[in-house]
């Protein structure tokens, strides 16, 4: 039996909380005129009885419902006036989703009282904590990686259990990487167009529920009920933590689904559409864009700052991850004058406790004027760098696309000093990367000159046009030996390049094995083979090489050295360049066009020897290489013509081979 009405309860928190044996309803709308309370049966198909929201308290509606607890079903329908060209879009007829909601019942998409976390088994108490400077990220689709994996169980497949299960573990661990970093679980529903053409928003980017877990990610037998993918979630969370891995987080807090002014009410807009979204300044019927997903949220505003940060608490405190990863992340700090590292979001964020142990990576760039903001972001952030994945591909891929010079590699290889060297930001704050989900995957950087989407529906518009890339002489997979042998070698030494570079390094899942997309570099839309990580094609030799990469990294500290390195005067780890000839490079060795070889040596603070040598070839020839130092011993050839531990003496030339990184330690 429902009660007759609501008392007042109390205005915070927000959201459905279960407490003092009822619950306790708390809704943010800074211009609405009253907000109803709706529950609906259990299966949230029938509209049991409304409620007006008694209580009124700086911007929140407010009451409380006794006898009643978890499982409740309810929405909200909030009256006020429908004046779009003032921003407001109230309509009462519309029945609303809690921003808040824990859980999300039924197709129409309900929100549902949640039960609260015993804090006793708060899943942050064994949580792992890599330093920053020892983090190797693996960017990864909770679906895609085990959609196809042979070892783990039909049943497990594409979900999260499945990537917590055994088989998973031991690859994560036989790499060598730290910390998972996860495409959007927050609950998604699908853009209208993709679904005229029969299309999922596979990669997730299109977030409704801020504080769900995604069903469509758990096992089959659980994603009816959002208790139990909430569960899951934590689960997968809680056993990763087990063996050392940490999980972040791909968040997208700068649109909704709501779209433009023709899209759907679902939420915020029927709330509070001018203080949830920003809005153009001379037409505010109008929504900026800045996400070029027809809306862009208003971080700006103190409540949804709130909401954000709400939101990244509960997953931290309450589901246990480790950090996120801000999708278009300068919306975050969006001003009416533009960006601001010091905007009121980022204060807030930098201050918080529950917030203070985890990882903050920016996807630095947004789709508005002044977007790119690679080495803008504050504090402890690290940034995606674009730069070094164009530097990388530039360099190895040679004469087939645009040559980028020696100058340009050297620059990226050490952490960009030019875009991360300023204010207390280091080396680490840089995160490196070949490949992302977003574009080419590494095989098929180095199979294709054109991109292939057609199967996206879009006629091939879609997806970034000129994206680095070579065929080496035929599209697509090849009978040619080889070509397919060049392939694999421009492939080893992009590899080496990115996981011996200082900063932090980013390897997108599948790239440690040659996995394809068949040349889509926007398939966002492919929930199929296209994006599920090809297992019975896996390269094993590459997989080594990932893993010895990633061992020699953790076994140097001068590979993953979280200090800018000095000039040479010996008081500090310094680093020094070589041309082939043994000589220490000069100003006018960088800008010579036709030498493309170059290498580097690295020495330990108060060290009269280099403990390291690097030397790059680009070239499809092999390249004589002197050098006054050593003896040298070989620890890695990317191309695996030379025998490790190989010893090469002062003034020995190495012949290196082609195409490739040659790493040698100090003998």
């Amino acid at each position: 039996m429902l009660p007759t009405s609501l008392l007042p309860g109390r205005h915070e928190p927000l959201g459905a909380t279960p407490r003092d044996g009822g619950v306790n309803f708390a809704v943010f709308s800074e211009n609405a005129s009253r907000i109803e309370l709706c529950i609906f049966d259990a299966a949230g198909q029938g509209e049991l009885r409304r409620y007006d929201l008694p209580g009124q308290h700086d911007g929140v509606f407010h009451g409380f419902l006794p006898e009643l607890g978890p499982g409740l079903v309810y929405g909200l329908r909030a009256h006020g006036p429908y004046a779009p060209e003032h921003g407001h879009r109230f309509n009462p007829d519309q029945l609303l989703l809690d921003p808040y909601a824990r859980e999300i019942v039924g197709p129409a998409q309900r929100a549902r009282v949640a039960a609260t976390l015993d804090g006793a088994s708060s899943p942050r108490l064994n949580a792992p904590r890599h330093a920053t400077a020892d983090l190797v990220l693996y960017e990864v689709h909770v679906k895609g990686f085990s959609m196809q994996h042979p070892d783990i169980p039909a049943t497990l497949r594409g979900s999260y259990a499945g990537l917590a299960h055994p088989a998973a573990i031991a690859h994560f661990k036989a790499l060598g990487v730290t910390t998972l970093s996860l495409l959007p679980v927050q609950y998604r529903i699908d853009e209208p167009h993709l679904a005229k053409l029969g299309l999922p928003n596979y990669w997730g980017y299109n977030t409704l529920g801020f504080f769900c877990p995604d069903p469509r990610l758990a096992q089959a037998q659980h994603r009816d009920d959002p208790s139990l993918v909430t569960e899951e979630f934590r689960a997968m969370v809680r056993e990763l933590h087990a063996h050392g891995l940490e999980v972040v987080l791909d968040v997208v807090y700068n649109h909704t689904p709501e779209g433009n002014e023709f899209g759907p009410t679902l939420s915020l807009r029927g709330l509070d559409n001018s203080s949830y979204y920003r809005l153009e300044a001379d037409d505010k019927s109008r929504y900026e864009n800045l996400s070029a997903c027809g809306n862009t949220l208003n971080c700006e505003h103190p409540r949804v700052t709130q909401m954000v940060l709400d939101s990244l608490r509960y997953w931290v405190a309450e589901l246990g991850v480790d950090g996120f990863r801000f999708d278009l992340a300068p919306v975050l700090g969006r001003t009416a004058q533009g960006f601001d590292p010091n905007a009121a979001f980022f204060t807030a964020l930098r201050q918080d406790p529950v917030l203070a142990g985890v990882h903050l990576i920016s996807e630095p760039w947004d789709a508005g004027p002044g977007g790119y903001q690679v080495g803008c972001f504050p504090g402890r952030f690290l940034d995606w760098n674009d730069k070094f994945r164009d530097a990388v591909r530039g360099y190895w891929l040679g004469t087939d696309c645009p040559r980028v010079g020696r100058d340009e590699l050297a620059r990226r290889f050490t952490a960009s000093s030019d875009l991360f060297h300023h204010g207390s930001r280091r080396p680490s704050a840089s995160v490196n990367f070949v490949s992302v989900h977003d574009g080419y995957v590494l095989a098929d950087v180095v199979s294709y000159s054109r991109k292939h989407n057609l199967a996206n529906g879009e006629n091939n518009r879609d997806g970034r046009d000129g994206e680095l890339c070579a065929n080496f002489g035929a599209e697509g997979p090849a009978d040619d030996l080889g070509l397919r042998a060049t392939r694999l070698r421009v492939r080893r030494a992009m590899l080496a390049t990115l996981l011996l570079a200082q900063g932090t390094p980013m390897l997108c899942a599948g790239d440690e094995f040659g996995n394809s997309q068949g040349g889509n570099n926007n398939a966002y839309c492919q929930d199929n083979p296209t994006t599920w990580l090809s297992w019975g094609q896996a390269e094993a030799d590459t997989q080594a090489l990932v893993a010895e990469l990633l061992r020699l990294r953790r076994q140097e500290p001068l590979l993953r050295h979280d200090a800018w390195f000095a000039a040479g005067d010996g008081a500090a780890a310094s680093l020094r360049w070589f041309t082939p000839t043994g000589a220490e490079m000069q100003q006018q060795d960088w800008a010579g066009a036709g030498q493309q070889g170059f290498a580097a040596q690295m020495f330990e603070a108060g060290a009269a020897q280099p403990r390291l040598l690097i030397v790059f070839n680009p070239d499809a020839q092999a390249l004589a290489f002197g050098s006054s130092a050593g003896p040298w011993r070989l620890a890695l050839d990317s191309s695996a013509e030379l025998p490790v531990d190989e010893i090469f003496n002062p003034g020995q030339t190495m012949t290196i081979p082609a195409r490739s990184l040659v790493l040698l330690r100090h003998d």
